[in-house]
């Protein structure tokens, strides 16, 4: 069988995760780098000792016939005009998040993937750590009955140290609190209570130094079928990375990788904490590419839709955006689906 050819856009600090899982991946080869820079391009290449093409024009890299499947690794604000190129050229794509900073612009990229029946991933690439997968597992089984109460946070202090802090702290460029990390909170939340959201109100605190934006925000989402969920994101908390995940159910309760449960273990006395590794750094070395990208190679061989795709994620953005209207609105209930 003919390997995929693969191809990295973007050749900052997360392109080295999805260069090192292709090249793991017996079904790939990677055949291409794109970047504006051509030093930083030849300069992951060299890293991993590739000898591949090397463009600073993303036209020529979305014309080489030899490159099946590109991996998006720019600024959030290029996503859209980057994806659509692609999608137009017939390549399949794995994203990284935000998809886009508006609802219009995520639209034309549906539509330009719908038009083209390529296969997409959106990279929430926490879908694959462990405690996600243990979370989701315990949950198929019922262990805390029914959920009536969610509360998931993503915490990151972000500055000047940090590789993408130049981008993320611009609106225009980066988003907002949610619109950039914080949307792992949100797409989890999502994931976990397989419901979608009527309506939101969120509040916001005010500016904090460097960011145009608000990095804190608070939200609460009412969901279907009588759910009630809370959602916070800060960029500029002043401690270590956290991402807490509460979830309360009618027969127990799961904290992080804490849990309780009457139906699984009737007598239980306190907390069972569950070994594992946990989404706990926001260093992207810490995060699984390997599943992700495993996944979405699976995908194309096998000509099926992801649950992570882009349709799904445009649904953890139109969220995201709600929230935002909500908060600069100071927390008027937005409801879903947006227009």
């Amino acid at each position: 069988m003919k390997k995929l050819g693969a191809a990295i856009h973007g050749a900052g600090w997360v392109s080295g995760e999805h260069v090192r899982s292709y090249l793991r991946n017996p079904h790939v080869e990677m055949v291409a780098i794109s970047s504006r820079k051509r030093k930083s391009a030849q300069a992951l290449a060299d890293r991993f000792g590739l000898d591949c093409a090397i463009y600073t024009n993303y036209d020529d890299l979305v014309a080489d016939p030899r490159v099946d499947v590109i991996s998006i690794c720019t600024p959030n604000y290029l996503h859209p005009q980057e994806t659509i190129k692609a999608a137009q050229a017939g390549k399949h794509l794995l994203i990284e998040k935000p998809v886009a900073l508006n609802l219009a612009d995520m639209r034309a990229m549906q539509a330009a993937v719908h038009q083209a029946k390529i296969k997409t991933v959106v990279s929430f690439v926490l879908h694959w750590n462990p405690l996600f997968e243990i979370i989701k597992q315990l949950l198929e089984k019922k262990a805390i009955g029914k959920i009536f109460f969610a509360r998931v946070d993503y915490w990151h202090g972000i500055g000047p140290w940090y590789k993408e802090w130049e981008w993320v702290r611009f609106r225009d460029k980066g988003g907002t609190s949610f619109g950039s990390a914080g949307c792992h909170a949100v797409d989890a939340m999502r994931y976990f209570l397989g419901k979608e959201a009527l309506e939101v109100s969120a509040f916001e605190t005010g500016p904090a130094a460097g960011h145009e934006y608000s990095p804190t925000t608070v939200a609460v989402v009412n969901f279907a079928g009588g759910l009630v969920g809370q959602l916070s994101s800060s960029l500029n908390i002043v401690g270590p990375y956290q991402f807490n995940i509460d979830l309360l159910g009618d027969k127990g309760t799961i904290r992080d990788n804490k849990l309780y449960s009457k139906a699984l273990m009737p007598g239980q006395k306190g907390f069972t904490e569950i070994p594992t590794i946990l989404p706990d750094s926001g260093d992207v070395t810490h995060h699984p590419f390997d599943g992700e990208i495993d996944h979405l190679i699976d995908c194309i061989l096998k000509d099926k839709e992801s649950h992570v795709n882009l349709d799904d994620a445009a649904k953890t953005h139109e969220l995201i955006f709600a929230i935002d209207e909500s908060a600069a609105n100071g927390g008027k209930p937005v409801k879903l689906p947006l227009g």
